[in-house]
């Protein structure tokens, strides 16, 4: 199976010689098959990352890497009985229940994010679906976080298409919605909604022409198999996901996987290694247990081919790495944030 091959062209430049790496592969596929995952999966460890590096160089700059900052603007009292999930109103995790912040607020924590280098502002709200008094709420924030030059991103559950016709009106770049796992293991993580529910939601997202943000958890009790269709399902849309947050499962006290075995890194690096070579255009992200990721093998996880990551703040109501730590890190592997001026290029 050849997934693309790629040629060294040397670019001479007076100041410092370097690699350039030019494309020698077809467009984005929309037709894998599970047995083409799974034979990417189980690839030599040096073999798969030394694609999927190829690839990203073909599609990305090297070396870069988006900062994104995510807000909890509605926290608690989720009716929905997602295993993971410590907002769920059904599981006794501590986790205190607030309304909707005002608008001021949010965006007064949007101004400090900017400050501290993000370049994306995404609000999530612990919601089944919002009403519409929440939607004309967020929208206001939308048009206000967007006016101080972020990019703005909303995870708000269950939309109708109205709702997401609404926020791409008010100027929102980007909705998240993860569909976490395969289809055949995932109602064994949730039950109160479906896998289909979760791809109407996607298709009404991009339908009101919104960028979609979409991917999945690892270490939930999933198997290879299953990472493996997740991004089959994820590859073969008919668009790819612009943005494929890959999450490791915070197993948080009180909640229905708080005593599952911690998840191989050889086999966290594996996914994301897999999501560059199958969706190679789209941001991957680095997003849920990052705090509990070494710095060694979140390198791993940049030469995988991630190239986003959650960047102050709490990742909702789980710990993040501070903003100190994150610039150390960037600076000794010799990475550097994505700037404003080319988020706004891009758009």
């Amino acid at each position: 199976m050849s997934i693309g091959l790629l040629f060294p062209r040397c670019l001479v430049d007076k100041r410092q010689p370097r690699i350039d790496y030019a494309p020698m592969h077809p467009l984005p596929r929309h037709d894998w098959s599970l047995d083409e995952s799974l034979a990417l999966f189980t690839q030599p460890f040096a073999d798969l990352i030394f694609s999927a590096q190829s690839v990203h160089r073909a599609w990305h700059a090297p070396n870069t890497v988006q900062m994104s900052t995510l807000l909890s603007i509605k926290t608690g009292a989720c009716p929905e009985d997602c295993a993971y999930c410590p907002q769920s109103v059904r599981f006794d995790t501590g986790v205190g229940v607030e309304a909707l912040m005002p608008v001021a607020q949010v965006v007064e924590r949007a101004r400090a994010a900017r400050a501290a280098g993000a370049t994306r502002f995404c609000m999530g709200a612990a919601y089944r679906s919002p009403k519409r008094r929440d939607i004309e709420q967020i929208a206001q924030m939308v048009r206000e976080v967007r006016a101080l030059g972020l990019e703005t991103c909303a995870t708000l559950g269950m939309l109708e298409p109205s709702q997401a016709q609404e926020l791409k009106r008010a100027g929102l770049d980007y909705y998240n919605h993860n569909l976490d796992t395969s289809e055949e293991f995932y109602g064994q993580i949730i039950s109160t909604r479906s896998y289909q529910d979760r791809l109407d939601t996607l298709t009404a997202v991009r339908d009101a022409g919104l960028n979609v943000c979409c991917g999945g958890i690892v270490g939930m009790g999933e198997s290879q198999r299953d990472r493996a269709q997740l991004l089959v399902t994820l590859a073969n849309l008919p668009q790819h996901p612009e943005s494929v947050p890959i999450n490791q499962l915070v197993r948080v006290p009180g909640t229905p996987l708080a005593q599952g075995p911690e998840v191989d890194p050889f086999d966290f690096i594996r996914t994301i290694a897999v999501a560059r070579v199958m969706i190679p255009k789209a941001q991957v992200r680095l997003s849920a247990g990052r705090a509990e990721m070494s710095d060694e093998l979140q390198a791993l996880a940049f030469l995988a081919g991630a190239n986003s990551i959650f960047y102050g703040e709490k990742l909702l109501t789980t710990g993040n790495p501070d903003v100190a730590r994150d610039r150390a890190l960037l600076n000794r592997l010799g990475m550097q944030p994505e700037s404003a001026a080319a988020v706004h290029g891009a758009a």
